[in-house]
């Protein structure tokens, strides 16, 4: 069995602003016809390593191939064959949703017949089908950040780099969003996609989990739930606060999160969980439910974080 090619290859990828590591040394491999997730909080260095995959943006140090073309030697060559959608893409709000595909459409040479067929399909797969004339300046955030996916794709890209492109968009956009997303997995395009939701994260294939500019763990969700030491708890009450403030510091607890109508805790072993339960009794605060459940990419990426010895 032949193994998937490699679409996106970085070795060594790195950038500094000042005396600052935007990225240190990232090595990252992206296959061909996937979602990949770029996962980490603001300053981990998600848009600064699309930037310089897109050819926006030239690498201090190291090597990166797009489509099998070197990014820093012919980044023209790049352009053509991706599309970048920054987290601010440049929509014309001056412009109705048909002028704004026409113009990007032009740009790449999309003849006026492939560019209806394919506009057609993006707007009426997103729900947008219905607003054709609206100037994309009367649009909500969700519909602006759709119509600027179907400009991004009018001229069919084999890759699609993506940057944030769901942030501040409600969630029924969202789900459309990330509907056409599956779409054009299913149709054999490449995306690589950075998100600050850690819930979107579960959605792609594989996961580079990235903070400071460094890469921590690379691999699908699923591996990367097992890799969470210890065990993880879920404790539901009305007062989730009193909960997790009574029992941060609790023996064998090694992190608490706040989710929802609970809390999540990380202990050392599942072992704990009676005791904690007990504590709670004693101090008179009140637990509807408390029971051992699997973590979440959110309560793995915490748990990274909150440890300070965290190492590839």
């Amino acid at each position: 069995m032949n193994a998937t090619p490699v679409t996106v290859a970085a070795a060594g990828l790195s950038k500094r602003f000042g005396g600052v590591a935007a990225v240190d040394g990232l090595d990252l491999e992206v296959k061909s016809g996937e979602i990949f997730g770029l996962v980490g909080p603001d300053g981990a260095g998600k848009t600064t390593t699309l930037r310089m995959l897109a050819a926006v943006m030239a690498p201090d140090a190291g090597t990166v191939e797009v489509g099998g073309v070197d990014v820093v030697a012919a980044p023209e060559q790049v352009r053509e064959r991706i599309s970048y959608m920054p987290q601010r893409f440049g929509l014309y709000e001056d412009l109705t949703v048909d002028e704004n595909i026409r113009f990007y459409a032009d740009l790449f040479g999309v003849s006026p017949k492939l560019r209806e067929a394919r506009a057609a399909r993006l707007l009426d797969a997103s729900s947008m089908g219905h607003f054709r004339k609206r100037l994309a300046g009367q649009l909500s955030g969700g519909m602006k950040q759709k119509l600027g996916l179907a400009c991004s794709l009018v001229h069919a890209p084999s890759i699609v780099l993506l940057d944030e492109p769901t942030t501040g968009v409600d969630p029924l956009s969202r789900r459309e969003f990330w509907q056409i997303l599956y779409g054009l997995r299913g149709e054999g395009v490449t995306l690589l996609i950075s998100t600050a939701y850690l819930d979107e994260a579960e959605r792609c294939d594989r996961l580079a989990l990235l903070h400071a500019g460094r890469l921590l763990y690379c691999d699908t969700p699923a591996a990367l739930r097992a890799r969470m030491p210890g065990a993880l708890a879920e404790f539901a009450s009305a007062t989730p606060r009193r909960l997790r403030d009574a029992l941060a510091h609790a023996p064998g607890v090694l992190g608490v999160l706040l989710v929802g109508n609970g809390i999540h805790v990380h202990m050392d072993q599942a072992g704990r969980l009676p005791a904690l339960q007990a504590q709670l009794r004693e101090s008179g605060i009140a637990c509807d439910d408390a029971r051992i459940v699997p973590p979440s990419i959110e309560d793995l990426f915490v748990a990274l974080l909150g440890d300070e010895g965290a190492t590839p």
